[in-house]
């Protein structure tokens, strides 16, 4: 098969593993229900949210695996962590495993957790090896998908559920435990690095797929704003989601017939240049030895066919004489400009790093506990949870993807953006958001309009983390640098989440309920104070990494 055909589709394959592996944005969904079976208080529940970040805290085992293993087993590894993680959890739901401790509970939360990051390194190692000169962009692109994973399990759910709270909670954990699985053990056998060398840009293709990516979130806002979600059917959702996630796959198919088209023609062209020398030989008079043309052919063939056929279908070919792994890596080192390549060891004794550790902190993990915590703050607004973790997850996806278009266009006139500085402006709104929160309104419309800006600041700037851990620690120990990074997820979620609970049990009533605005009063204040000293952090960073950013323009 061409190269260039198994480089593509592997874009599209993880395009669909990141659609559904956002399974820890689900938890909203059935925490109510946990909290309900195992009788637990607020804070508890808070620490199970805290479990499934947790499970990052060994993220780095996947990285390393991944040094070692070949990615298919990764994944179906990861994926299987999934199946047991919440497998269970559902079969206790329905009753048919009894007596489950907390702490099991709270072990197979972090299990589950932990399958999220096995899944995430295959995609995001696969992409930046495969597509050197577009990182930013794939991972975007695909990595967008994920910000729709609650909302694809929601329409589903939906569909076979619509009314029964108890049995939505069950069908969101047994989806959470099964579908990854499935999909893992579709694409397994082309989610895999191919042997790919400096190629030409193929900006047809992308502009395809950032176009179908565009209509795909524009379809799942539309689903989830009331009004306009009542005109289309939980049915016709998720057909018309399935068929949005099914259009990309033509376009590896059609760079495949065309790369084929190229070479039949570069090697129709060949051969008759070659009849042509035979004849103009044996007219004037010269004897043609077979081992003349063998001799003349191979040089001639490559310089024909690179005249004739275009720069990808060249680069391509010259891929395929390029077959060792250190080859692949050292292009790959050419292409990507990055300040030093270091290991994780030489990492944690980086300025840069504990800046970068702080920035992700108070920006992206504080995002993701607001998000594990909507459950609770819809409750106490008196609002549909669903419904709030269908807009967080819809504009968290086009929050994934800003950062792919800014990168695209820049990039198109030789510019490379600053992301530290790309982080501060993205920030800023977050922070408001958190304080436009404490606005009274009977409407929602705050609670919405917030919700959706901290989903797409928080989904851009963890697209946009992939690429800054590259830039600042290098390419090759990427898998476990960026687990490493990650890891203050769990911290955060367990820091901030306590202190949310601690806040709500204040306010509630006998029952452990709590009803209005000063439910999360002084947590969105503190909240929202975090995330202003993390942009003051992230223009540290930033002023640091100036004269990088800058040199790269200039090239």
């Amino acid at each position: 098969m061409p190269r260039i055909f198994l480089q593509w589709l592997s874009l599209v394959a993880i395009i669909w593993l990141q659609s559904i592996n956002g399974t820890n944005s689900n938890f909203p969904a059935y925490s109510s229900q946990l909290k309900h079976l195992l009788s637990i208080s607020q804070i508890q529940l808070n620490n199970l949210a805290f479990a499934s970040d947790a499970g990052k805290l060994f993220g780095w085992l996947s990285g390393s695996a991944a040094n070692y293993l070949p990615m298919w087993l990764v994944l179906i590894l990861g994926s299987s962590l999934g199946l047991i993680g919440y497998g269970v959890q559902y079969l206790f739901l329905i009753g048919r495993v009894s007596n489950l401790s907390y702490g099991a509970i709270f072990f197979l939360a972090m299990l589950a957790g932990n399958s999220i990051c096995w899944i995430n390194t295959v995609c995001y190692l696969v992409i930046i090896r495969n597509f050197p000169l577009d990182s930013q962009l794939a991972i975007g692109l695909t990595g967008s998908y994920q910000g729709l994973s609650a909302k694809i399990y929601t329409d589903i759910v939906d569909v076979v559920y619509p009314c029964s709270n108890v049995e939505r909670a069950r069908a969101y954990l047994f989806l959470s435990s099964v579908l990854p699985l499935t999909v893992s053990v579709i694409v397994a056998p082309v989610v895999r690095v191919i042997n790919t060398v400096k190629t030409k840009r193929e900006e047809v293709a992308f502009i395809m797929i950032l176009i179908i990516t565009t209509v795909t979130g524009a379809f799942a806002i539309m689903g989830s704003m009331g009004s306009a979600s009542s005109l289309l059917s939980p049915f016709t959702g998720v057909v018309g989601m399935v068929a949005l996630l099914l259009a990309p796959l033509p376009i590896p198919l059609g760079l495949g017939l065309g790369h084929q088209i190229g070479k039949l023609a570069g090697e129709k062209i060949h051969i008759e240049e070659t009849n042509s020398v035979s004849v103009d030989k044996t007219e004037s008079g010269v004897t043609l030895d077979i081992s003349d043309i063998i001799s003349e052919s191979p040089s001639e063939s490559f310089e024909l066919s690179f005249n004739y056929t275009s720069e990808k279908v060249n680069g391509d070919q010259q891929s395929e004489s390029s077959t060792s792994g250190d080859d692949k890596i050292s292009e790959t080192n050419e292409i990507i400009s990055v300040m030093e390549e270091i290991g994780v060891n030489v990492m944690l004794r980086r300025l840069n790093f504990w800046l970068y550790f702080f920035v992700y902190l108070f920006a992206v993990t504080l995002g993701l506990v607001f998000f594990n915590n909507l459950g609770q703050i819809a409750e106490s607004r008196g609002r549909s949870a669903s419904s709030l973790v269908s807009l967080s997850s819809s504009f968290g996806f086009f929050g994934r993807l800003i950062p792919s278009i800014v990168d695209y266009f820049v990039s198109r006139r030789k510019y490379m953006i600053s992301r530290p500085a790309f982080v501060v402006a993205l920030m800023v709104p977050t922070g408001v958001a958190f304080f436009l929160l404490l606005v009274k309104d009977n409407t929602a419309l705050w609670l919405y309009i917030s919700t959706a800006t901290i989903g797409v600041c928080t989904g851009a700037i963890t697209s946009i983390s992939v690429s800054l851990t590259t830039e600042l620690f290098g390419t090759k120990n990427f898998g476990v640098n960026h687990n490493v990074l990650v890891i203050n997820i769990p911290i955060g979620s367990f820091l901030f989440g306590y202190l949310a609970a601690i806040v709500y049990r204040k306010e509630a009533n006998a029952k452990g309920k709590c009803f209005g605005m000063e439910c999360y009063r002084n947590t969105f204040i503190l909240w929202g104070t975090l995330c202003f000293i993390g942009t003051f952090l992230a223009l540290i960073l930033y002023a640091r990494t100036r004269k990088f950013y800058s040199s790269q323009r200039s090239q």
